[in-house]
Parts: structure tokens; sequence; C-alpha cells
């Protein structure tokens, strides 16, 4: 223990961190009668899962139930272990899977959490066997934050990316009617916008919609919940490392907070949910693929750093996963303090994605993990051309289609965007040959990869990469366009292109657990007292990235284990030898 730390209070049980996970953590373990102190680094609560969708992957549910849906432990055990392989223990996966459907049925009824199935959102890998077309993903309602009183300032902001035209709440249900352009996707917006603007007594306050969505939704209506229970959460508290008694258990944390070193003693334990390490340039180069860049990061700047990773190896924990990240292409917009992530833009018609000479590597559509390792994948093999990569579009692309921060021509005509962005988010110019000599792509290589998908958009048979020929392609393609909602022709003038980076959501490897959530040490032996869900921990999906909310979902549903296993031993101490 550093010897200027203070002692503080003691609470049975210490989560470190406030995202999805971690606030659900404090919910269980105040609802199972311990006393719950949350500590988060930054001056905002709600980490990465406030930016994020908000969905939460979670098979066999009841809410696909309740409306008719088939699917069975079975189906998904057999999805799982296609996904995943033999990166991870079966009894992880089936933990997952028998708790996670209880979780979710519990705060649905007991907190003021307010989830729907998204029933046509199908899996990611619609290839494997146990994949289901629909039914396994939740989303998250519009949530009133006029419920968090003066607790909603310190809310970290929903990403721009999430929001309609960057300011109005939407769910991804609303989003997808509107991308998928299908009918009535015109009035939803204009509805959209009018609730929005005839809020006159929140647009005298704040630009800041009334309505949180999405992952925003997520967070604020966890928050609210806990303040319900009364469960104390302490901002600007920088978690520093672990304590332990000459048995090796974990009794104890080193925090800094208003320029102190306090120790905070805990009975039962600690729960770490406090993100990855994409946030550290030093752990981003030693562990994760070349080139990386912070900056590349669609998570907030200076964050998550590393922190539960160290401390859990300064005590002897086990790692796995360090060189994998929730990957997904980003574009960087001056002015703005992290990237954005590019996610669903790729699968709407008229737009490819070319390396340095010119050529495809990937089918656009694919999901955003798979995307960038592609892009690393194909860096390797064009000697470093592949990152950053080239999204290539048309001016009926533009007109029609949103791409990163690039509304719809129609709504945000090129004189509208700021002139900061020429030449630094997008390249336009009036032909394909000016457009390549402007980003350094190689001309002759541009000019045949748009000949050739221009043949594929007119038989709707992408020979190449087989870009929309399965449901989830489909889904964020436009409905109206024929013969496929992925594919259309790059031919009208002037062109578009803007860089794509191999960024990322947050860190994938981490603390290794086991299927109660505990730490373990290199020979499979737990670290007692010291839990570790979310980023912080290696992710339960191996490298894969089954389904929508395939972060979040496991991130909650282990702080369930891991209280319910808190729970459980602290039982076992009462009874007498």
């Amino acid at each position: 223990m550093t010897s200027q730390a203070k002692v503080t209070d003691t609470y049975d049980v210490v989560v470190v961190g406030s995202g999805a996970g971690a606030l659900t953590a404090a919910i269980f373990a105040a609802d199972k009668g311990m006393s719950v102190l949350i500590v988060e680094k930054s001056d905002k609560y709600g980490g990465t899962s406030a930016l994020s969708g908000g969905g939460i992957w979670v098979p066999n549910n009841h809410f696909f139930k309740a409306k008719g849906g088939s699917d069975s432990y079975e189906k998904a055990l057999t999805y799982l272990k296609a996904s995943v392989g033999e990166q991870v223990d079966e009894s992880r996966l089936r933990a997952y899977l028998d708790n996670a459907p209880k979780m979710m049925q519990y705060l649905q009824e007991n907190t003021r959490l307010n989830y729907t199935v998204a029933e046509r959102y199908p899996d990611y890998y619609q290839h494997l066997p146990g994949a289901a077309a629909g039914g396994r993903t939740l989303d998250p309602e519009l949530f009133d934050t006029s419920a968090l009183g003066d607790e909603v300032d310190n809310l970290q902001p929903a990403s721009p990316t999430t929001l309609l035209m960057g300011k109005i709440a939407w769910t991804a249900r609303h989003a997808h009617k509107a991308m998928a352009r299908e009918r009535g996707w015109r009035l939803l917006l204009v509805w959209l916008m009018l609730r929005y603007k005839l809020d006159f007594k929140q647009r005298r306050k704040t630009k800041r919609d009334r309505r949180a969505a999405l992952g925003n939704a997520l967070i604020a209506s966890l928050r609210a919940s806990l303040m319900d229970r009364k469960v104390p959460l302490w901002l600007n508290t920088d978690f520093r490392e672990l304590v332990q008694n000459d048995e090796g258990r974990v009794t104890g944390l080193i925090v800094k907070r208003n320029g102190q070193e306090q120790l905070i003693n805990v009975r039962q334990g600690v729960i770490l949910g406090s993100g990855g390490f994409e946030q550290n340039q030093a752990l981003r180069d030693k562990y994760l693929p070349k080139p990386t860049k912070v900056e590349w990061s669609a998570t907030p700047p200076g964050r998550n750093t590393g922190a539960a990773l160290e401390a859990g190896q300064a005590i002897g924990a086990a790692t796995a996963m360090l060189d994998w990240a929730w990957w997904t292409p980003t574009i960087s917009v001056p002015k703005e303090e992290k990237a954005r992530g590019v996610f669903a833009e790729r699968a709407f018609p008229g737009a490819i994605v070319v390396n340095g000479e010119g050529k495809r590597f990937v089918n656009e559509a694919v999901g955003y993990l798979e995307f960038v390792d592609e892009m690393y994948k194909d860096n390797i093999k064009t000697n470093g051309k592949t990152v950053p990569a080239w999204v290539i579009f048309d001016a009926h692309f533009r007109f029609n289609y949103a791409m990163g921060p690039l509304m719809p021509s129609q709504v945000m005509p090129d004189s509208r965007m700021p002139k900061s962005w020429h030449k630094n988010v997008y390249w336009k110019a009036d032909s394909l040959e000016a457009l390549a000599a402007e980003i350094g792509v190689d001309a002759t290589g541009l000019k045949h990869t748009v000949e050739r998908v221009n043949g594929f958009a007119a038989t709707g048979n992408d020979e190449d990469f087989q870009r929309g020929g399965n449901v989830f392609d489909r889904y964020y393609g436009d409905s109206n366009v024929k013969p496929n909602p992925c594919l259309a022709p790059i031919k009208k003038g002037p062109f578009y292109a803007m860089r794509l980076d191999a960024g990322d959501i947050g860190t994938k490897g981490g603390l290794l657990t086991n299927e109660k959530g505990c730490v373990v040490r290199e020979d499979g032996s737990e670290i007692q007292g010291l839990y570790a869900i979310g980023n912080c921990s290696a992710s339960v999906m191996g490298t894969s990235y089954p389904g929508a909310g395939a972060t979040l979902g496991p991130a909650m549903t282990f702080a369930y284990i891991a209280v319910n296993d808190l729970v459980q031993q602290k039982a076992k101490q009462k009874v007498p030898a």
C-alpha cells in the first residue's frame, strides 16, 4: 500500500468504472443487500457504453418469445461455439447463455431499464450453424432524462454519430427504417425533428435532446435506478492499485481523489469494469497490430488507459487476447475530440472501399470488427497500402446517403460543409482519375475496380466478395434498390473519397476470468475477491463478434454472475467450520 494513502470508508463491494457492466453490477450488489461504491476516473459517467448503440445480445430472451419468436439454448450454443471456436472455455459460453436472459429479465422488472426486441436484426455470421435472422439483439427505448435531475449534466454525452443530425435522439429501429429507406421513413424523420424542436422548455435550456437514446438511454436508466437505491458514485476518482492480504485475497484498492491517495477497504470484493487500454499509446504499441494510433479510436481521449489491466498484472493475473480490439473503421473530424466510427454506412449501395492499389479487399457490408481485421491482413499483403483505406462514392450516393459525418447532400450540400473538412474529411474531384491523384491511390486500379463493381450492380451478384448475399448485409441496404440493395453503380461525377483508419470502440483483450467472472492466475487459480467484466477482461466472445450487443451483453451478464458469486462466497463465510 502506498504510504501516503489515507484509509477511508469500508464497503462490501467497490465497482471500478461506470459503464453498463459496472452500473449493472452495482445494482445487483445493492439489491443483494450489500453496501456498494462506484468509482469513476472521469468527470462523466457512462464510459464507452454511453457512446454505443446500447444493444444487448441475449439469445433465447423472453422478449422474443413473447412475440412468438423461436430460439433455443442449444441453437445459441451451437452458434457461439462455431463463432468463438476453441478460444474460450465452453464453461464461460454456457455461463453466458444460462444467465443473460435472467439478467435482462430482472433488470426489466426491477429497474428503470426499458428494452424491446429487435426482431429483424440478424446475427453477424449468417453462414454459421445456429445463426438467427433476428430476435437476439435487444434495443433500448428512449429514456426521459428528466428523471436524472441535475445528474444529467454528468452523463457522458452521446456520440454525434448515434444521433439524427448529430443532436436528435432516435432508436436503432428508427435509424434502420431511415437508412434502409423503408416505407414511411420520411414521415418518421419529420416526426422526430418536430418532437425535438417543439420541446420548447428543453430548447430554452440546451440543444441536448431531453430524451436519451441507444447507449445513452441504457446508462441514463441504470444511473436513475442507482439513484433510486442511493448508491454513491464518485467521479474524478482515479483507480491506482489493488490491495491484498497475506493470503492473496483482494481486500481493498487505492484511488486518487481530490489530489490525495485514499485506501478503500472491501469486505467482499472488487469488480473491475473500467474499460480497456485503447487510450494508452504505449500499451497499443506493445500489444496491438501495427500501425496503431490512439487518435484512431472512437472512445474518449484519456479515459481507458489500462489501469485495470496493469493493476491485475501487478498481482499475478493471467491475460488473454491483448492483440485484439473491438475494431471499427473510423473517420477523424477537425475539432472533434475523438474519431467517428463507420458502422452501417458501408452497406449502402454505391460506395466501395479500396486500398492504395485501388482494389477492394473485403465485403464492405461485413461486420465492423471483421472489416478492420481484413484491413490489417491486406495491409501486410500490400506492404502497407491498406491502412488507411478509402471509401469511394459518386454524386448519386452523396445526394441520397450519409457517410460518417457527411449527411446526404439533399440535407447537407457541399456548400454548407465546413471548409476545414475539404481534403481533410473528404476529397472531391470531377473524375475518378483526378480523385485517385488527390488521395494517392493507383488510378488504373481504381478505374478497373469501379468498372467491375458497376457490372456487379447490374446483375446483383458481387462475384468477388458476395456483398449483399445474406440477410445481415441487406439489413442496412436500401430496400428500394434492385436487384441487390447493397450494390449500385458509381458513375455520376463529382466523385468523393473519405479516409478510413483502423480504429476501434475499445480493446477486446484483458484480464482472464473464469465462468464466475473471477480473475484467475496463469495456473487457473482464482484471485479471491477480484472480478473483471467488460473490456478490461478478455472477452467471452473470443476474437469474434456474434451479434449487435455482444460487447454490452457479456459485460452486464458477467456483472450479474459476479455478484451472485459474491453472495455465495459471503454465505460460505458465515457457515461455521
